[in-house]
């Protein structure tokens, strides 16, 4: 039997989501995901062939950590992510643990995965998904505006958390509800960026098998 893809979760969970939060959520969530479609990457967003600058990042026991240090001098899939409030986060990083981690092992390359969260956050993200690689919170989003992919709710889709009993920015190291896109980057060893995936609607992510295939060209 074949591995589920992320996009098979995915879609598995939207029908039990949309039962669950009834037609007039289920609308917010769909129009925000369209608009965000229809407005794109935004423009100077992190692409191939850019550095990765240096970031002081923070460990989910709340200690500090450089992103080399973190890398270790390894190339790296830097995975950014919403937080772990995002149910499509979880069945990425999840599917990452199960599918993508031992092959990146076999491969000696770091696999990080990063987040505005608080460092709380961060390790409800790792008991979460059982995670057993690098989990970082990029407090105030300081590295995800130096690579162009910061974004937020709309209004009406925080109104819509607020409804289901929870807020962006209660999540935040910054409390506030800025969010990245979900996107995945391999880097080389000198932190270049060999790949970039930047999704602008959150409830799709980057496959394993085109991560494996951009880390293979390295």
């Amino acid at each position: 039997m074949s591995t589920p893809t992320i996009a098979d979760q995915v879609g598995t969970f939207n029908d039990g989501f949309t039962a669950q939060i009834g037609p007039d959520l289920s609308d917010v969530f769909a129009r925000e995901q369209a608009d965000l479609t229809a407005a794109g990457v935004p423009q100077g967003a992190v692409a191939e062939g850019d550095a990765v600058p240096e970031a002081d990042l923070v460990r989910a026991d709340g200690s500090a950590v450089a992103l080399t240090d973190a890398l270790g001098g390894r190339p790296a899939v830097l995975v950014f992510y919403r937080g772990a409030w995002c149910p499509y986060c979880n069945i990425a990083l999840q599917t990452y643990q199960r599918d993508l981690l031992p092959a990146l092992r076999d491969r000696g390359v770091e696999l990080v995965a990063i987040s505005p969260q608080t460092p709380e956050g961060s390790e409800q993200a790792v008991q979460n998904g059982g995670l057993e690689f690098t989990v970082l919170s990029d407090p105030s989003n300081a590295l995800v505006r130096r690579l162009g992919i910061l974004t937020e709710p709309s209004g009406e889709a925080r109104q819509a958390h607020t409804a289901l009993g929870f807020d962006v920015a209660d999540s935040n190291a910054d409390a506030t509800g800025d969010i990245p896109f979900p996107t995945v980057l391999v880097i080389d060893a000198d932190r270049v960026v060999r790949f970039a995936d930047v999704h602008v609607d959150y409830t799709t992510r980057t496959e394993v098998p085109t991560i494996l295939e951009a880390v293979d060209r390295l």
